[in-house]
């Protein structure tokens, strides 16, 4: 009997379960997409260089641990369902059924639905598994073919995890409704929403940002004393003075309203450290762009700092906005008679303030989560194309073996070695090189052999015969000098006003070999790869053979390229056989360090992969629950909802004006903290990227960075319509009885 009960209770209840159906499968079907690139059975044709056992651990352990937020969804939800359903229980009690009976019907009732949710999820993810694959493979530079596979360990994995959840969950519904009150739950459609409390949170939140403000005060007089000079262009002078004054204007501001007599009013508090707030992220902010612009030098940790204070003033930027949100609508309407009394405006502003009033945390939290997913949506195509790029200029050469002189203080521990054993090892497995080039980098003076400060390491120099032989690798074309010119070779992320300037700084060099004037074509911008540059440099500079014999060689490297790509296998077995002979430290200093082409490309692209799906995945489930919560937010008042529609159809307001009057209570409510979120996450992502703009232009691209922000919009947009739809559906449900 029972069991009838538990699936005629699902069938008729499975409209209002389609929030519930709608999130889980989604969160399954996510889980399902990204687990199946780990399962045991996958095995992608990536070639016999690469090697997906890494790609498949590390995968399986990132995702497992995002999709614990899923827990939290699962059971928001669920409670979700047991409030809707507390008047079905308590009848059930008071016609003799055993609240221990309830309990267990209900939790076979979110089992089953849960169960359908995990089929569809597992179907829907043998889909969205093709996106993966093809993901992975473009990665990896393979084609991609459509192969419909369902994996059987990641099948079993997805039904433990989620099975698990859902009873872990439905012990926690079992215990809730045992312990509760028939006559609570009878009563519970009718409860009035929580007042307000005397402290709001917003006292809390105001404490830790006047204690952040402080922070900041304290470090922009530090930063005015020991790094300001009048000399300072206005708009860096403005910065400076501008990350002193406005965090003194927010502690003032507070001062004064605890100095007020009478009633003090929290909203007047909040108003006025809003006003503070925007000026002082507008300040921390220009921070970054003008450090880069005007080569400032204002302490290691500067950049990362001034980011903590944008993000904190951004962050109360939504507390403050969300809080007198309600207020600033309650007085518009108040000033605005002709919007007040217009139609059924009156009713519509009670509807929005009433909810706003009791949920303002909760909203707030909201807007911060969507803007921490909105900005990882925008960030992952960022950084896993400029891993990807970065990847491109580091493993240029089959084998690169490099050295550096930081640790040697002695001339005849320097680096002479030609690293036979690299010959030996590919002539003993057959593999033929196209091209090899070993050569030495020099000091233009011997004097500058001690010179090892911090970022003012000296630029060495390349033989005019080893450079051309790099570039003849690479495919460049030849380049000639006179007897006393020189040029040089520039890194991808030099800017043009360091070139500029460096250039006209150096239009002659003295060296040992004599002085050397600029060449006519003065530098050269093709990638040589990152290892032929001395360290904390951005520069080589190009002499001409006869100068190089009379200079200090102190390091020497090794390019090489061959036929035939080299295995992962015998990447690693040749890659532990250098470091046995040649230590990355030695006892006399020097260091060592080799690079594979094939290790390079495969460790990138594993951990550039995994990354990139465990930020979406990480986006996507916090993208679900924010929607989740809002979407629930207003079901959760149905009975409410459908007494004071049923009032207006009784005053004989018509279906269409209701209908309008629901998709505007809806766009408010989901409209404004998207709106929020998305204001936020642009100054975010703004601020990042002109703190990356160097790595952008040289490794990205903005033009391919637009395309890949452009799809994110449009994934945004799809889980917005779905949620919305969804909540509408329901919604007019809840309101028609």
């Amino acid at each position: 009997m029972y069991a009838k009960l538990v699936f005629r209770n699902a069938r008729r209840s499975v409209k209002d379960y389609l929030i519930y159906i709608v999130t889980m499968t989604i969160c399954v079907t996510l889980f399902y997409a990204f687990l199946s690139i780990s399962s045991s059975y996958y095995n992608p044709d990536i070639g016999s260089e690469y090697d997906v056992t890494l790609l498949g651990d590390g995968l399986k352990a990132a995702i497992c641990m995002v999709t614990c937020l899923v827990l939290f969804l699962i059971r928001f939800v669920n409670h979700y369902m047991l409030r809707r359903r507390q008047k079905e229980f308590a009848i059930q009690a008071v016609m003799g059924m055993e609240q221990k009976t309830i309990g267990r019907i209900f939790f076979a009732e979110t089992l089953i639905m849960g169960i359908i949710s995990i089929l569809i999820g597992i179907l829907l993810g043998v889909f969205c598994s093709q996106f993966m694959t093809a993901m992975l493979l473009t990665t990896y530079g393979k084609p991609f073919e459509i192969v419909w596979t369902l994996f059987p360990d990641t099948v079993l994995l997805t039904i433990c995890f989620f099975v698990f959840s859902f009873f872990l969950v439905g012990m926690g519904n079992r215990r809730t409704i045992q312990k509760a009150k028939v006559i609570e739950m009878l009563s519970a459609d009718k409860e009035n929403e929580p007042g307000l409390k005397k402290r709001p949170w917003i006292l809390g939140v105001v404490i830790l940002f006047e204690a952040v403000s402080l922070w900041a005060l304290v470090t922009g007089v530090q930063k005015v004393w020991f790094y300001y000079d009048p000399r300072f262009a206005l708009p860096v002078r403005l910065m400076f003075w501008g990350n002193l004054l406005f965090p003194f204007l927010t502690l003032l501001w507070s001062v004064l309203w605890l100095a007020r007599k009478g009633k003090r009013e929290y909203s007047s508090l909040v108003a006025g450290l809003l006003a503070c707030c925007s000026l002082s992220a507008f300040s921390a902010g220009s921070v970054a762009a003008l450090t880069n612009q005007y080569y400032l030098a204002l302490g290691s940790g500067m950049l990362n700092q001034y980011l903590q204070f944008v993000l904190i003033d951004l962050l109360f930027l939504v507390c403050g906005f969300i809080y007198l949100a309600s207020g600033w609508i309650v007085a518009w309407k108040e000033k605005s008679p002709e919007h007040r009394y217009h139609e059924e405006a009156l009713f519509f502003f009670g509807q929005i303030t009433s909810k706003l009033n009791t949920t303002s945390k909760t909203m707030a939290v909201i807007c911060m989560t969507l803007a921490l997913a909105i900005f990882l949506f925008i960030a992952t195509p960022v950084l896993t194309s400029w891993a990807s790029g970065y990847l491109d200029v580091r493993a240029m050469y089959d084998v690169q073996v490099f050295s550096r002189y930081n640790n040697v203080y002695e001339e005849e521990n320097l680096p002479k070695d030609d690293y036979g054993i690299i010959t030996e090892f590919l002539a003993e497995h057959g593999i033929d090189m196209a091209y090899e080039c070993t050569f030495n980098l020099y000091l233009p003076e011997k004097g500058q052999f001690h010179n090892r400060i911090k970022y003012d390491f000296p630029v060495v120099a390349i033989s005019l015969s080893d450079y051309n032989r790099i570039r003849e690798m690479l495919g460049y074309e030849q380049i000639s000098l006179a007897e006393n010119e020189f040029t040089t070779q520039w890194k991808s992320v030099a800017t043009k006003e360091e070139k500029t300037s460096f250039l006209a700084e150096h239009t002659d060099i003295v060296t040992d070999g004599g002085t050397l004037h600029i060449s006519p074509q003065p530098y050269h911008e093709e990638a040589i790869g990152q290892t032929a540059y001395n360290t904390y440099t951005n520069v080589l500079y190009v002499f001409p053979d006869k100068v190089c014999g009379k200079l200090l060689p102190v390091m020497r490297n090794r390019y090489i390229t061959t036929t035939e790509k080299i295995t992962y296998e015998d990447a690693l077995e040749l890659e532990k056989l250098f470091m046995e002979g040649y230590p990355e430290q030695t006892t006399k200093g020097a260091s060592y360090g080799i690079r594979f082409r094939t290790l390079q490309i495969n460790s990138t692209k594993a951990n550039n992969f995994i990354l990139q799906a465990a930020m979406l995945y990480g986006a996507v489930v916090l993208m679900v629950i924010c929607l989740t919560v809002l979407s629930l937010q207003q079901l959760l008042d149905a009975g409410q909802y459908q007494y004071r529609f049923g009032v207006l159809r009784k005053l004989g307001v018509e279906e269409k004006r209701i209908e309008k009057l629901v998709l505007k209570q809806l766009g408010v409510w989901f409209g404004l903290p998207i709106i929020v979120a998305v204001a936020i996450a642009a100054v975010v992502t703004g601020y990042f990227v002109q703190t990356i703009s160097a790595e952008i232009s040289a490794y990205i691209g903005f033009t391919s960075l637009m395309v890949q922000i452009g799809a994110t919009v449009g994934l945004l947009a799809i889980l917005l319509v779905c949620y919305f739809l969804s909540t509408w559906i329901l919604f007019r449900r809840s309101i028609n009885g």
